[in-house]
């Protein structure tokens, strides 16, 4: 079922999820009810890699009568935005009465908890980013699990401890899990890389608590070849690419659908916002393949009449976006295409407001450049169920050059979200040397590969200068690199100071507009990887 949703249990939509039961080879089920999370995709592909369906449901439109016609064997309550105290979710509660094992996540603890009668008030002291995290009482859901443990809080509300819970694990802070009868919370995210265990917390929950026998795993790269081959139906298509993995793999993907076929493939590369060795990687990489053509279209005086005077990051991002869709959509008419193919993930998708459309909210973090858009043919986005590892484990399967299935992410809008301020052709110039200095500097000392990416940005922050015998005043640029799997959460990388050092040196000698370079230690949460 993909992407969709379960909003209603009508005789159709009950065929349709019988008939999905069937194809898995199972009888068995997990209801996710999506509240808005960032992560709750993550959730979705914890259990597709234990080999267990789980069908999205929106808390808005699904009552507690529906859930007994899907009979699923367990329930997981994600978390969200919202605040049970003064900003109740959209959630039938009779559903935590039905008797089915249930998870909690974050949000979705504290809505069964005050349910039971335990209070959830604004916490004194908030928790986001890394906690130990002391397990305080044997449970099937932390089977296996040591006596502490590592694991990502990212909430400002907390459960006030009663009779009724039985306290599993705490942090210095919070109540981290507890359960009480069939009903089992976690305040943390263990569906996050940072959550140590957060695989086999969703196994014990599945397996041993719900009985759930997992299906029988497919090749995913298969599947998507296949539905690709289907919707192309030898037909052109033309796909946006940035040299960057995602929209590599989704060439191959389409290069392996084409197979045999008469499709022909386009692909277009949009220059003027990039990064310095952007181009380079399209060519090397795609510019001498049969079984596409690249062509590059130089937008930079649009992108730069588009940004003049504006100094906000969402009102940049939504600029560059229009001349984006205008380049594809002049290219899709010359190339007299039938669809339009993106790199667009599921991160992409949820920081934007989209995903899993529920009667939840979801915050709108920033938007993407690859999201939301209507063009004027079909548009194929094959990666919008993948997070970024997912859709590298893709293109390691298809025989995507490593080199470029592991080149550091680079945002969309491109330089124009690590430039504070007005983008113009000074800071774009600006923007770029400093961007070429940084990575060439971490690939000669083989940092590169151990970090999953690394930026610089120009702040508008200004900076007293004395070079030689004169002073003045130097812009300051903020480097910065994180650890991470998908995005969806990151960690700030520690870069020797000597490496840091050599890097300021070099930007400052050879930059004559920075005048001092700091770097940046935040996490995600609380703060996004990218600076706009």
């Amino acid at each position: 079922m993909g992407l969709s949703i379960l909003k209603d249990t009508s005789p159709t939509t009950l065929a349709s999820f019988r008939e999905e039961l069937a194809v898995r080879q199972t009888s068995q089920v997990i209801l996710l009810f999506s509240m808005g999370s960032q992560f709750d995709h993550l959730i979705v592909q914890h259990l597709a890699k234990l080999g267990i369906y789980c069908l999205v449901a929106d808390p808005a439109r699904i009552k507690a009568t529906d859930v007994k016609k899907i009979a699923p064997a367990g329930i997981i309550v994600s978390g969200g935005p919202a605040s049970v105290h003064n900003e109740p979710p959209p959630f039938d509660a009779r559903i935590f009465d039905l008797g089915i094992p249930t998870l909690g996540i974050c949000l979705g603890f504290q809505m069964w908890a005050k349910h039971a009668g335990s209070k959830v008030t604004p916490a004194k002291t908030r928790e986001f980013g890394v906690h130990p995290m002391k397990i305080l009482k044997a449970d099937p859901l932390f089977a296996g699990f040591p006596k502490t443990t590592r694991v990502l809080q990212s909430h400002g509300d907390h459960i006030t401890a009663s009779k009724k819970l039985v306290i599993l694990g705490k942090t210095d802070n919070a109540l981290a899990a507890a359960r009480y009868k069939h009903l089992w919370g976690v305040q943390y995210h263990p569906e996050t890389t940072e959550s140590e265990h957060g695989a086999r917390l969703f196994e014990n929950f599945c397996v041993k608590i719900c009985g759930i026998a997992p299906f029988p795993a497919t090749s995913v790269a298969e599947l998507k070849i296949q539905e690709l081959r289907t919707q192309i139906s030898e037909k052109n298509v033309l796909i946006a690419l940035s040299g960057g993995s995602d929209s590599s793999v989704v060439a191959y993907l389409l290069k392996h659908a084409a197979k045999g076929t008469k499709t022909k493939i386009r692909g277009v590369y949009i220059r003027g916002i990039d990064r310095p060795d952007d181009e380079s990687f399209v060519k090397k990489y795609f510019g001498t393949q049969k079984w596409l053509d690249v062509k590059i279209v130089d937008a930079t005086d649009a992108f730069l009449k588009v940004l003049k005077g504006k100094t906000n990051m969402r009102d940049k991002r939504l600029a560059m976006r229009g001349v984006y869709t205008e380049v594809l959509e002049k290219e899709i008419r010359a190339f007299k295409a039938s669809f339009i193919a993106q790199g667009t993930l599921y991160t992409d998708l949820r920081e934007s407001g989209h995903g899993h459309k529920t009667g939840a909210r979801i915050a709108e973090i920033k938007v993407h450049h690859n999201t939301g858009i209507t063009f004027s043919v079909p548009e194929l986005a094959p990666l919008s169920d993948c997070v970024k590892d997912s859709a590298r484990d893709i293109g390691l399967e298809l025989g995507v050059p490593e080199t470029l299935l592991f080149r550091h992410p680079f945002p969309g809008p491109g330089l124009v979200v690590r430039i504070e301020g007005e983008v113009n052709s000074e800071t774009l110039k600006i923007a770029r040397a400093v961007d070429g200095i940084y990575i060439d500097e971490l690939r000669a000392s083989k940092l590169y590969e151990t970090v999953w990416q690394a930026g610089a940005t120009l702040t508008r922050s200004e900076h007293t200068v004395t070079k030689g015998d004169d002073a003045g005043m130097g812009r300051v640029v903020a480097l910065w690199a994180v650890w991470s799997v998908n995005g969806f959460t990151a960690r700030v990388a520690q870069l020797p100071y000597d490496f840091l050092e050599r890097v300021s040196r070099r930007i400052t000698n050879e930059v004559r507009e920075v005048g001092a370079v700091v770097y940046r230690i935040s996490d995600k949460p609380p703060a996004t990887i990218e600076w706009g």
